[in-house]
């Protein structure tokens, strides 16, 4: 059978590369999405296209001529090898960070908490001295992830509750989440699907589980729209992903095939030609990327993006906000500045999941709604996302706005623009001028 070819792949254990790659090869789940061989095209060969590299940031090149001194710019630049060498434990991480007290107990105390990888590519945006720095926030954890607070949940948004089979959550009427894997490149700190993404315990995303999430979606036809998410699609291969894009476009009623990934901003050298070549051909196909702080918009993460809106798929950020993080006005505003250079539309920022651990991430909702009126008529519209609570219990995604309609007078609205000036807007039954 197809699938059954499809998922019994032969793969070549990884070369010896560096002192680094030792501990490198485990998985993080049921399938060994990571240890692939080596690239033909990574080699010069006859008949063989040569892989197409990044420009590299002046960031990225210190870094792997410092940790990676005997790594190609074409290894560096091949994704399965940022894969097999993610920083995944204290050794290693303590070897490119100065570890703070909070991190190294983290560390070395994970137990069956969320696990850590790093991408050597997004360790080189780290910040070696300061433990405060933004994005080392959120990849690397610290102490406070073991305080669980009684509002917290495993499962915060109830999806298992709408999870009518394996990899599905069915929320709303005309679209489907579907989780078609539980491994990423790089785990974020304060992930709302930390209970199974790189839990070995979790059930395995095979073909088997597809094919019966693929059967939900073709008997209802409601389905509409098919959001596929994780884990992050993007750490599957270019044939499995393919094989699970096809099979969907063959469904009559799924009109519109989406894409959830922070591979752009962890990963960016899985962004191929090869990969956009084979995305063109589902449009319409739209992709969302899980996007964090300005510190992440590299000249590596312009080019993946670039690669992407080239191949016609319309992008769109998805942002968490974050104490500390990107929780203030400035911030958030080169954020959402700096991906419309880069071609993405700030889509939605959400209020951080009540997850167990996260009390030190998130904020106030009163911030989150200081942050768009600080965007709202200060920018173009174009840059400002919608504030969203995706509320506890599965009740969705709510939009969230400051207060511009004040109240009424008589038939008319009043209503405040983004200086606080108020101005009054007809809003009753008006009498029809006869013209004569």
């Amino acid at each position: 059978m197809e699938s059954e070819t499809l998922f019994n792949e032969e793969v070549e254990p990884p070369g010896s590369l560096t002192e680094f790659t030792a501990t490198q090869n485990q998985t993080d789940g049921c399938v060994d999405l990571f240890n692939f061989p080596q690239r033909p095209s990574l080699v010069v060969l006859k008949n063989v296209r040569r892989l197409t590299l990044f420009q590299d940031s002046p960031k990225s090149e210190f870094f792997r001529n410092r940790f990676f001194p005997n790594i190609s710019r074409n290894e560096w630049h091949d994704w399965r090898w940022q894969l097999r060498n993610r920083i995944r434990d204290v050794h290693l991480l303590s070897q490119i960070v100065r570890l703070s007290e909070k991190e190294r107990y983290a560390m070395t105390h994970q137990g069956r908490s969320l696990p850590v990888a790093i991408t050597p590519y997004y360790a080189s945006l780290l910040d070696e001295n300061d433990s405060l720095q933004s994005i080392r926030r959120t990849v690397i954890p610290i102490s406070d992830e073991f305080i669980h607070k009684p509002e917290e949940a495993y499962d915060p948004l109830d999806e298992e509750e709408n999870t009518p089979t394996e990899g599905i959550v069915h929320r709303y009427p005309d679209r489907v989440l579907f989780l078609v894997t539980n491994a990423c490149p790089t785990y974020c700190r304060y992930c709302t699907r930390s209970r199974m993404v790189g839990n070995h315990s979790r059930q395995c995303f095979d073909a088997v589980h597809w094919d019966k999430a693929i059967s939900y979606i073709a008997a209802n036809k409601n389905i509409r729209d098919v959001l596929l998410s994780g884990g992050d699609p993007l750490a599957l291969p270019d044939k499995k992903l393919e094989w699970l894009l096809s099979r969907l476009r063959k469904i009559p009623h799924v009109e519109l095939l989406r894409i959830g990934t922070k591979a752009p901003a962890v990963l960016p050298q899985r962004i191929t030609p090869d990969l956009t070549r084979m995305l063109k051909r589902f449009h319409p196909l739209w992709i969302s990327i899980h996007v964090t702080h300005p510190g992440e918009l590299t000249p590596e993460m312009s080019q993946a993006c670039a690669r992407l809106a080239d191949a016609g798929i319309p992008l769109g950020s998805q942002t968490v906000l974050l104490s500390g993080i990107n929780d203030d006005v400035d911030t958030m505003k080169k954020l959402v500045h700096g991906l419309l250079q880069i071609r993405v539309k700030p889509y939605y920022l959400y209020q951080c999941d009540p997850i167990p651990g996260s009390s030190h991430f998130r904020t106030k909702v009163s911030k989150g709604l200081e942050i768009i009126e600080g965007l709202r008529g200060h920018t173009t519209g174009y840059a400002v996302p919608t504030y969203v609570i995706d509320a506890p219990g599965g009740g969705g995604k709510i939009p969230l706005l400051p207060e511009y309609v004040l109240g009424r007078r008589g038939d008319d609205i009043i209503i405040r623009n983004y200086q606080g000036r108020l101005y009054h807007y007809p809003d009753g039954d008006q009498a029809v001028a006869e013209i004569h």
